[in-house]
This record gives structure tokens, sequence and C-alpha cells, in this order.
């Protein structure tokens, strides 16, 4: 077919993301990914500053990648999880226990970041029901958060970004504290850690659980917070008998300069959610890890089982490409590649504040982004970096980047100049 006729059938019957149905804008085709680079139909080459929405961390057909996949292909593709077992799952959850916060025992694998969320969350309610703990049921998070598009995730993201409005009646409704206060280097504002404190006590007979993200909230707002929230998170909650979850599906794999952003804050939470780059980007797969006490609790309910089974839980191929992918991360390059693209985003991105309308300029390992004081235009925000040879995908009031670790400084600098370029316009 032809790229005309591909994109009237795309029109026709694709429905995408955060799009109506039919949709405004025609997407751009890609025929090629290769490195950090999208081929187009037309012949176009794009520096993804994206990497595929922070999961191809590793770049495109990356050859360790591509023979994880090719070899597991040639054994078996897949295999019912239920009563049957295989080596790449087992490897890989014993990887997962080796390389994320000590404590960690227990991994159930599952399908992407929001499945992991609700398998998390499940976790934590059916913890408490089988300990006869009834009434904790609500979950604790703080605003500007997003946690997933299914049905109980949605419920802990954003109130006011996270479409609650259209859901209202439907989805459970729990607590929110404030926006953590903004910066990773900002001086901890104690009176924050105070409300903390007085928000777990104050709700610890019915919660079962706070879950943020550590460090980074992503698509609810690229907003950075110190590390010591998180440890005021963790002493509440031990605290008062409420289990911590941290959702790392954006900030696991070394997005943030530590391999998980736990680390930044040196605490353990009671479950934590991994998905996006653990496969580099490959196939879709997710894991859900819990400390034993939390295993071990649940275990002891009239259901002394986790209800809850997908088709593709485990699934062979994304295991070994799973595999593959934190193997290229074990080896240690990607610390020098994130410093480095630390570096080259803090440089490149630096005039983007003299820039009418910027109202913050940030960066944190390989995250760069720019504030603005309005909604970005789209559709000249979109032209003004493929312009210059550069895929990005802003929303909101924001224009960011997340490059694969393997982007050189000059695709670096391309990223931050498309940046900038689209801060003028947009």
């Amino acid at each position: 077919m032809t790229a005309e006729e591909l994109l009237a059938l795309d029109a026709e019957h694709v429905w995408h993301p955060y799009a109506p149905m039919p949709g405004r804008v025609s997407p751009l085709l890609v025929t090629e990914a290769s490195g950090v680079r999208l081929r187009l139909s037309d012949g176009r080459e794009l520096i993804d500053g994206m990497s595929s929405w922070w999961s191809a961390i590793h770049g495109y057909r990356h050859p360790a990648l591509d023979a994880a996949l090719t070899e597991q292909a040639g054994r078996m593709s897949h295999v019912m999880f239920g009563g049957l077992t295989h080596e790449p799952a087992i490897r890989l959850a014993r990887t997962l226990v080796d390389i994320t916060p000590d404590g960690l025992h227990h991994v159930f694998l599952c399908d992407s970041g929001s499945v992991s969320v609700e398998v998390a969350i499940k976790m934590c309610l059916q913890y408490w029901q089988s300990l006869g703990h009834k009434a904790k049921r609500r979950l604790l998070t703080w605003r500007g958060g997003y946690h997933g598009d299914t049905f109980h995730p949605m419920s802990v993201c954003d109130p006011e970004g996270g479409m609650h409005s259209l859901w209202r009646g439907v989805l459970p409704e729990q607590l929110f504290l404030p926006a953590p206060p903004p910066g990773f280097e900002a001086t901890i504002d104690e009176s924050y850690v105070e409300q903390i404190h007085a928000t777990v006590e104050r709700h610890a007979d019915e919660l079962a659980a706070v879950i943020v993200e550590p460090v980074v909230q992503g698509a609810g707002g690229m907003r950075f917070h110190h590390p010591g929230y998180l440890r005021a998170l963790r002493e509440a909650t031990e605290a008062h008998g409420v289990l911590l979850v941290f959702d790392e599906i954006a900030t696991g794999f070394g997005r943030t300069g530590r391999l998980f952003a736990a680390e930044h804050a040196g605490v353990t939470p009671d479950v934590l959610c991994l998905g996006k780059a653990l496969t580099g980007g490959y196939l879709t797969m997710a894991a859900t890890l819990c400390t034993q006490d939390v295993a071990r609790g649940i275990s002891k309910g009239e259901l002394p089982v986790l209800a809850h089974g997908p088709t593709f839980m485990g699934n062979p191929l994304a295991s070994a490409v799973a595999n593959a992918s934190v193997g290229l991360l074990r080896d240690g390059g990607w610390q020098t590649d994130v410093r480095r693209i630390e570096s080259a985003l803090r440089s490149g991105l630096e005039c983007a504040v003299d820039v009418p309308g910027v109202v913050d300029v940030r960066v944190l390992g390989a995250i760069g982004v720019v504030q603005l004081d309005h909604e970005v235009d789209m559709a000249a925000a979109t032209r003004a970096v493929t312009e210059r040879g550069v895929w990005l995908r802003p929303f909101r009031d924001m224009l960011y980047c997340m490059p694969p670790y393997l982007a050189d400084n000059t695709d670096i600098a391309a990223i931050t100049d498309a940046m900038v370029a689209a801060a003028v316009v947009a």
C-alpha cells in the first residue's frame, strides 16, 4: 500500500490515544526505526526525543535485544503462566529482586503499567481484608500525579487533570494531599512534612495505602520534588500501619540518574510498580513487586491467593527481552550516559529561560522540561520540532524530552534546539 492509502485507512479505522474519533490531525507514518531515529514514509528521519513514551531507553534495533527476541522466538513465544513456568520469567523475577530496593521479594508479572498499578492496589486492599481490617479501603496520594488510565489507577491520578469529573460516582473517591513542593534540590518544607504525618495519622483507620510517583511526577505535570518527602511518607506509613506504594513505571531503570528513584531517598516501599523501560520498549510488560509481609498477609485470608491472572502474564518473549534490557543496564554504562545527557540538556535549554512565555526550565537525569505560561499550540510546536528533525510530544503547558540513553551530544543539541524553537512559536 502507498503511504496515502495507509493514512486513509488509519483515519477511517484507527483510534489513537488521547484523540477523538475521527481524528483531527493526521499522524506521521513511521516505516523504520534504528538507534535514536524514526524514518517516516516520506523519507525524513526524526530523532526520537521521547524514547517511545519513555520506554525505548536503549534505542531501536539494539543488537542485544534483537538477538534475545529472535532466540526466544525460536524456542517458544508464549505459554500460559497458570500451572506452568519457564526460565526467562524466573530469571527476570530473580533479577528484579536483586536490583530493586532491599526487601522487595516477590514479583507479579503483568501486562502494562496501568495493570501493574491495578495489581498493586489489589494487593494492598486484599492485604488488609485478609488481616480483618475491613475499613482500610481508601488510598492517599498527592495532587499532580498520574498512575494510568484504568479505573482504580485513575482514581489516584490528579483529581483536576485526571478526568475525575467525567467519572464522578463511578471512580472510588480517594484522599489527596497537596502536590509536593517543587524542586529536587529545594529546601525541604517542614510544614509539608508535618502535613504528611498528620494526614496519614488522621486517616490511618481507613487507609490501605499511600501511592506516589517518587521524585518525578510524570504525565501529571513533569514536576520534580525533594526525595525527603518520600522518607516522610515512609516514616508516616510505618508509624500508623499503612502500606506504601511507589509507582516507578516512568522513573525506573535509570531515568532520574539512579536505577530507581526510590534510591534517591534510601527507602523501600511495601509495593513497587515497574513498566515502560522494562523491556527496552520492545514488548508490553510490567511488574509489581512486594515484600514478604504483604504476600504472607494476603495468604492468611479466606481467599489466600491474589485474584489476578493476565493471559499473557510472564510472556516468554517479553521476559527474554526484559532480561537482555536489564542486562545492558547492569553493565553500568547507562550512568555515564545519563549524566552526559543531563549536562547537555542543562546547557542546551539554558537559553529557554529568556523566551517570552517560559515560566520554568528544569532538568533531572535524562529528563528535560520547558514549562510555559499557556497551553502548548500542538500544531505549531510539532511543526517546529519536526522541521528540525526531532520528534517530541508536548502536552498541556509543557515541552519536554526523555531521550534514549544512547543519544549522543549532537542528538541532544538537536532536541534542545527544537524545544527552544517550539517554545518560541507554541
